[in-house]
């Protein structure tokens, strides 16, 4: 909802941005964060991120890589991974990787050698043999949901190195759900196991 310029007034305090305040805030961002910087709102969030990151792989350019980073805002993940390519198309995170942290790893051994680094279990999302079925499991506090590219899925590098993989339950007559409706349902999931701890 974009409001208008603030009448004065104006409120007082480190957090608010002189040019939205005289302007106007046409930012999609909850009231909390009306009339804030860009730099409040990153160091407000930081104050509340769940101890969760996410990661997608990138060899093909995938197109729901701006999905997962809109997940992460609204689940307040940690963090975003992206393990591969480093460019992605941002129009799907509409605007909200302002808010994100966002990591790029050039190969699974790079974003692996970072969650090792970092005591971060590596739990892989797809419906691959042996996988475990995701509203079943139990999932680490401290983790890295781990999504792959539209098609091919996890690559085989990320499933070897992932601790376990988890599938979410399909009822229909598809294989797969795309990595932006997977992403949302496995951090949903984590903040039901975790969000009340």
């Amino acid at each position: 909802m974009t409001v208008g310029p603030y009448p004065k007034p104006w409120p007082s305090g480190p957090q608010y941005d002189s040019s939205l305040l005289q302007d106007g805030d046409t930012r999609n961002v909850v009231d909390k964060y009306r009339y804030w910087s860009r730099e409040a709102i990153i160091s407000d969030l930081d104050q509340y991120r769940h101890p969760y990151h996410v990661a997608i792989e990138n060899w093909e350019h995938d197109f729901n890589i701006g999905t997962v980073v809109r997940n992460a805002n609204a689940f307040l993940a940690k963090g975003v991974h992206i393990v591969g390519k480093r460019k992605w198309n941002r129009r799907g995170a509409m605007v909200t990787d302002r808010y994100q942290h966002i990591h790029h790893h050039p190969t699974v051994q790079d974003f692996i050698s970072w969650a090792g680094s970092e005591a971060i279990t590596v739990i892989g999302i797809d419906n691959v043999p042996g996988s475990e079925q995701i509203e079943t499991a139990e999932m680490p506090e401290k983790c890295v949901l781990v999504f792959g590219q539209e098609g091919p899925g996890l690559s085989e590098e990320m499933i070897k190195a992932s601790k376990k993989i988890l599938a979410i339950t399909q009822y229909g007559s598809t294989r797969s759900i795309n990595a932006g409706v997977a992403s949302g349902i496995a951090m949903y999931e984590w903040l039901r196991q975790h969000s009340a701890n």
